[in-house]
């Protein structure tokens, strides 16, 4: 809601923005609206552009990265084999391990959408499964390769949720937010200045305002990948849920 929200602002600044340019076209001098002074203008706002657009693309592919780092280490969050193969003894493990599992879905993927991840483990769960595990007195040398791979897999995995906490702070630079959208002000103002004020340029500047304030919508949406519209799903974890209780 709060990033559909700002880009809504964005797109409402930008649109009058223009509307501010086309004013102030109709008070300058003749002089400055020379075909030298528009050519000069547009050479301006093209180096501008251009920069706006890297750095656009800067922040797309850092808040992509994000998400896709993210998606991939929940769908790691599985120890559940290892455990059957362990043999009949660890069934209490493996209980505890998908009572884990099911208490994570819940925190991550909350039934009502708008509502926020909780991504801070539950430390009475994951004591218990370290409890289970710890308790397993293997009888030979396959049992006990397979409890030390579980107790290393455990570690992994709090470190996985750990990291996860820490991915949940927004990883957008607030100063680099803020010099894309100053440029995109003196973008749209510097072009409605120069161009001719009829239909066609409005709808177009209309039509970029749209463009990009969708683009910082997606920069925003990717940045929070357990939440908002553009969420990571919770059915590669749900299906792991289904394996384990069978």
């Amino acid at each position: 809601m709060i990033t559909a929200l700002t880009a809504a602002i964005l797109f409402i600044g930008l649109v009058g923005v223009a509307l501010l340019g086309r004013r102030v076209r109709r008070y300058l001098p003749e002089d400055h609206l020379s075909a030298d002074s528009k050519d000069a203008v547009k050479l301006a706002m093209g180096l501008v552009a251009t920069m706006t657009a890297l750095l656009l693309g800067l922040l797309i592919s850092s808040a992509k990265g994000t998400y896709d780092t993210v998606r991939s280490e929940v769908m790691q969050m599985v120890l559940d084999r290892v455990l059957a193969l362990y043999g009949p003894e660890a069934a209490t493990a493996r209980g505890e391990l998908r009572d884990g599992v099911a208490d994570a879905v819940r925190r991550m993927w909350p039934e009502e959408r708008s509502g926020p991840a909780q991504l801070a483990p539950n430390e009475q769960m994951g004591d218990a499964f370290y409890v289970a595990v710890h308790h397993l007195s293997p009888h030979d040398d396959s049992q006990r390769a397979l409890k030390t791979e579980a107790a290393t897999l455990m570690v992994d995995l709090g470190q996985l949720r750990s990291l996860l906490q820490v991915q949940a702070i927004p990883s957008i630079s607030r100063p680099l937010l803020i010099a894309l959208v100053s440029w995109l002000v003196v973008i749209f103002l510097g072009f409605s200045v120069v161009a001719p004020p009829n239909a066609t340029t409005t709808l177009a500047l209309v039509a970029s305002a749209f463009s990009v304030a969708c683009a910082v919508f997606l920069i925003l949406e990717l940045d929070h990948p357990l939440g908002g519209l553009i969420r990571i799903p919770s059915e590669p974890m749900i299906n792991v849920l289904n394996h384990l209780a069978k």
